[in-house]
C-alpha cells in the first residue's frame, strides 16, 4: 500500500480553503483540483510499502517527540513562480517544530532503510496542479493572471497536537487518503 504522514487540518480551515477553492476554480476550470477533503501538511511521503514494513513505521514513529506547537495557513502562491506556476499552493507557517518534526521523521526513518529526502522542507498546501492533458494545462496557465500576487488570504491557525500515518489509494477520481494511526504529541 502506499503510505505517508501528515498534519491533519481542522474542519473549520479546511471549509475556509473550500471556500476559496471554489471562488478561484473558475479561472482554471480545466485543472486538476484537489478537493479540500483531501488536503493534509505533508511531514513525509513513504510510497508503496508492504504490510510487514508498516508495522515497522509504526513503531518508528510512536518514538517520535515534539511538543505542539501552532501553524498558520496564509498566503497563495505558485511553484516555481508566479509567473510560470506549474502547482498553486496556499503557505503553510511556523517556528522552527515544523521542520524539526519533519526532519525527526525522516531521520528515524532512515533507520529502518526508507531513503532521506534530498530537498529542504518547504511545507504547503497544494491547491491545483497544472497537470499534463492540453486543456488541463491551458487553463491553468491562466489562473496566475486571476490571482493577485498582493493578496494575502488568511485562512486560519491551529495548534498541531498529532500526526498521522496515512494509506493513500489512487482512483480515477482523486487520492483517497485512509488514517492507519495516529501519533500524539508530549502534552
Amino acid at each position: 500500500m502506499r503510505i505517508f504522514i501528515a498534519l491533519d487540518i481542522p474542519e473549520e480551515i479546511r471549509a475556509r480553503l473550500r471556500d476559496y477553492i471554489e471562488r478561484v476554480r473558475p479561472l482554471a476550470p480545466d485543472a486538476p483540483w484537489v478537493k479540500a477533503e483531501s488536503l493534509h501538511v505533508t511531514l513525509k511521503f513513504i510510497g508503496e510499502a508492504s504490510d510487514a514494513r508498516v508495522q515497522e513505521v509504526k513503531d518508528v514513529l510512536h518514538q517520535i517527540k515534539s511538543p505542539p506547537f501552532e501553524v498558520e495557513f496564509k498566503d497563495v502562491g505558485f511553484f516555481p513562480s508566479h509567473n510560470s506556476g506549474r502547482v498553486f499552493w496556499v503557505g503553510v507557517h511556523a517556528d522552527e517544530a515544523l521542520p524539526q518534526l519533519a526532519a525527526g521523521i525522516d531521520q528515524a526513518l532512515q533507520k529502518i532503510g526508507i531513503p532521506g529526502e534530498t530537498r529542504e522542507y518547504h511545507p504547503h498546501l497544494t491547491l491545483a496542479r497544472a497537470g499534463s492533458r492540453k486543456g488541463a494545462y491551458q487553463t491553468f496557465k491562466q489562473l496566475p493572471k486571476g490571482i493577485n500576487p498582493e493578496e494575502h488570504p488568511y485562512f486560519g491557525k491551529m495548534t498541531a497536537q498529532e500526526f498521522f500515518l496515512y494509506r493513500s489509494e489512487l482512483s480515477r477520481g482523486g487520492a483517497r487518503y485512509t488514517k492507519l494511526e495516529r501519533f500524539p504529541f508530549d502534552l
